[in-house]
This record gives structure tokens, sequence and C-alpha cells, in this order.
């Protein structure tokens, strides 16, 4: 793996883009907050697992006829680097992320966007600068032994898939199925050499996400619309542009911090939404 920068997303569209793709598919690129364990002399700027610290007067998050959620990971606004990314997140505060993650069911409920039923196994806090606050213990039906593993952060430039809804807007509204699944940006060579740069699961605050199945975008768009909904309709594209990442955190197998089956959670929310810090809005969906 390697360390992006625009640059590097450049050359790399250079060697497998023409010419008349290549500034387009560039000009789609977000910056994102790429969350990594720290060590070292490194900033803290979150972190992955362990105890939440809550107000006193803040109950658990909990679903309704399920149980509660687990605690899945915390950051500090205030040490992002804020002025890199295009998500207008608070300035200061704490967000921190909950989710039901099937430790109390072993997976029958995973949290999936499309699914309205499961919205409320998942939950998004964000905590003032200077609230009052104290380490909470986690219900009894939660493990309380999982490990805190702060985290940095270092900003990189991501690419949107190429199902995403911008990347269909901007290279394959109008063709056939055939001929966008045959579009450079599609192609098997590109997307390998994309993964080749280090474009792949991982943690991150804003940016695109890395998807394992399909784009999260999509997802949330077809949970608000409803099941009557096409996927392939203008409806739902549409409805899936005006939805951003907020957060998707991944697993840290090395460090004993798993979610469900091994796979990723994302937090996506209306810009709208996000510029009210309406977090009670944001939409989860896990991927595995």
């Amino acid at each position: 793996m390697t360390d992006r920068s625009h640059e590097t997303m450049r050359v790399l569209a250079q060697r497998h883009l023409p010419p008349d793709v290549r500034e387009r598919w560039l000009e789609l690129l977000r910056p994102t907050a790429r969350l990594l364990p720290a060590s070292g002399s490194d900033r803290v700027v979150g972190r992955l697992g362990g105890l939440p610290r809550l107000p006193a007067e803040v109950a658990w998050p909990v679903w309704e006829g399920r149980g509660p959620l687990t605690f899945i990971a915390s950051v500090d606004c205030a040490q992002l680097p804020l002025d890199a990314l295009d998500i207008r997140l608070p300035t200061d505060g704490t967000l921190l992320f909950f989710c039901f993650d099937g430790q109390i069911d072993q997976g029958a409920a995973p949290v999936i966007a499309v699914d309205r039923d499961t919205w409320p196994g998942a939950r998004v806090l964000h905590l003032p600068a200077g609230t009052e606050c104290a380490e909470r213990q986690p219900p009894p039906r939660l493990r309380a032994d999982v490990r805190s593993v702060p985290l940095t952060a270092r900003v990189e430039p991501t690419a949107a898939s190429g199902e995403h809804p911008l990347i269909h807007e901007a290279f394959l509204a109008g063709l056939t199925s055939e001929a966008a699944d045959d579009h450079p940006v599609n192609s098997e060579e590109f997307e390998e050499a994309v993964w080749a740069e280090g474009w792949g699961p991982g943690h991150r605050i804003g940016g695109h996400a890395w998807t394992l199945q399909g784009p999260v975008e999509i997802e949330a768009a077809a949970g608000v619309l409803g099941a009557e909904v096409a996927w392939d309709s203008p409806e739902l594209l549409d409805e899936a542009k005006g939805w951003l990442l907020l957060a998707q955190i991944d697993c840290e197998e090395a460090e004993g911090v798993v979610w469900d089956d091994t796979g990723a959670l994302y937090w996506l929310i209306r810009p709208e939404d996000l510029a009210a810090r309406s977090f009670d809005r944001a939409i989860c969906t896990f991927q595995c």
C-alpha cells in the first residue's frame, strides 16, 4: 500500500484514462480524513472502540425491541484537518458513533440503509466542547473488553466507484449496460490500478466511501424512496446525489476490534442536515 496524493491519482489517470475522461474523473475526487492507528508523536483525533465518554443525563443509545447499540468510535472535531475537507463538520466537540452490530442477536438484524425499519439501530451523537462527560461502561449485554485504538488522521484524495451516481451522471448516462461496463472508468485494469495505489477499506471522515456491495448513497436513497423505486431510475440517482459520506469505520482485526462479520459501517447524511447539526437524521448501513 502506498500513500496517495492528488498527483498520484493524476498520474494513474494519465496512464489508464483517455484525455476526454481523465480531467472530469479527477474533478470528482474528494478529500477524506483517513483515520489510522496512531503511534509515537501522532496527533490523536479520535478512538476506535473502547468506552465512550457521555454526559450523565444522556442514556446509552438503544434500539427499542432489540437492545443496546455498540459504541463504535469517537472523533474530536477540533483535531480533524477541517480546512482540507469539503464537508461542513462542527469545528469543535466530539462525534460519537453507535451501531447495533450483531453482538446480541448474532447478526440476525443487520443495520442496512435500504430497510427503514433498521434505521433506529444506529446513532450519531455530537457533544459540544465543554460538555461534562465521564467514561461509561456498556450495558450488561454488550462486551466490556473491546480495546481502545487511538486514531490519527491523514488527508487523502478519494475516488468514486464506477457505480457511483456521480460517475453515472458524468460518463454513463444514456449508455447501454454493455457500453457502461466497457467504459474506461469501469475497466478491470483501471480498478486494479486504483486499488494498487492504496485505495481500499479503512476508516475515514468525509470523501468517497470504499464500498463492498455497491454505492452506499444508492442504499440510502432506496431506503428514503421505498422498495417500489427501480434501482436504475433517475429518481433514485437524483436522491442518491443528495447524500454525503460522514464516516466509514472498518474493522481492526489485528487490534481485536471487529464489527459483526468483519465488514464496514458507513454513516451518510444530507448536506443540509450536516449544516444544521441534525446528526439524528444520519443513516447508517453495514456491508461485508
